[in-house]
């Protein structure tokens, strides 16, 4: 006897509804993924997106789209992914600025930086290097320092943006060498050091991943950098605490995250596939010479450090009464 056709039309229906997240979750990735930098182009963030999302393409079999969303230290492209679908489709180049920085520098934040998010894996961190226009009569911190105070307030210097780690670099270097300086924030990292080797902007901190090259072309002159110890590669540079400000130390770091709620499976193969990527010899090499100490950890050990990070940079952005712009 056939089987009357409204009943079997919602016996197949149920059954097409219960399968359908099972066969999807199968199924990913069936579509290009979007890599959201919060940052323009040819800053820290979007120089290791290009290099992660060329390698994660070939990895998955899906297309890994960089796509910059610029502005707000990082909260304009984080928080698009915050309000993005969970369905693993769209990932983000979390900082140290939008996702410990900037929870304590702005008033009203659009997204939570721990609860909106599911962490992935940390990429690696990086120091911060003072540079200056290469025609500064500076020829150390020291003499830097000394010629900055004796002209109070004529000093400036230049950022990737509010709430990032190179305002936060250059925010405690002016009270811990009591130097008045006034902060001009950009749009990005790029940007900013243009006009440091244009002269429009007295110095600033960024990573070692976008002033290298620009040090070792002589376009601009290196002062110090903010990690304990000297960066492999530039042996020479010494660190803030060597050439005349003790106590000083900054490290930046860079990771990807993703939309809370996106299955824990689609979290593991991100894990997985990032991990291997960070470990493959070629971009070990490249990352090594952009100044970046790999890590490729787990969600949960990103998750902790993050967590830590935030209370870090909340004690300092109080202790030093610091504002975003």
């Amino acid at each position: 006897m056939k089987p009357s056709t409204p009943l079997f039309a919602i016996l197949l229906a149920a059954l097409c509804t219960v399968a359908a997240p099972a066969f999807a979750q199968e199924k990913w990735p069936s579509k290009p993924i979007k890599y959201i930098v919060p940052f323009p182009p040819g800053g820290t963030t979007d120089t290791l997106a290009r290099v992660i999302a060329q390698k994660l393409s070939v990895s998955l079999g899906q297309q890994v789209l960089v796509d910059n969303k610029p502005g707000a230290g990082g909260n304009i492209g984080s928080d698009f992914v915050a309000k993005s679908a969970p369905d693993g489709y769209t990932i983000l180049g979390g900082t140290i600025s939008s996702h410990s920085i900037n929870p304590s520098m702005y008033g009203k934040m659009p997204y939570d930086a721990v609860k909106d998010f599911v962490p992935i894996t940390l990429i690696g961190t990086n120091a911060n290097v003072l540079i200056v226009h290469p025609g500064n009569p500076a020829k150390n911190l020291a003499e830097f320092i000394a010629q900055s105070k004796a002209k109070p307030g004529t000093v400036n210097f230049a950022s990737a943006g509010a709430g990032t780690s190179q305002h936060l670099s250059g925010e405690l270097f002016k009270n811990m060498a009591g130097i008045d300086m006034v902060h001009v924030p950009y749009k990005g990292s790029a940007p900013a050091i243009q006009d440091v080797m244009g002269g429009q902007v007295t110095m600033m901190f960024d990573t070692m991943i976008v002033a290298g090259p620009q040090i070792k072309a002589g376009t601009v002159k290196a002062l110090g950098v903010t990690s304990t110890t000297r960066v492999k590669g530039y042996d020479t540079i010494p660190t803030m605490n060597e050439a005349g400000v003790p106590g000083y130390e900054v490290v930046s770091w860079q990771g990807i995250f993703a939309p809370a709620g996106v299955p824990k499976e689609i979290v593991q193969r991100l894990n997985t596939e990032l991990v291997k990527i960070l470990r493959m010899p070629d971009v070990r090499e490249r990352f090594d010479g952009l100044g970046l100490d790999v890590v490729g950890n787990t969600p949960e050990e990103f998750a902790a450090f993050q967590k830590s990070e935030i209370a870090k940079w909340a004690r300092v952005v109080k202790g030093a009464n610091i504002k975003a712009d």
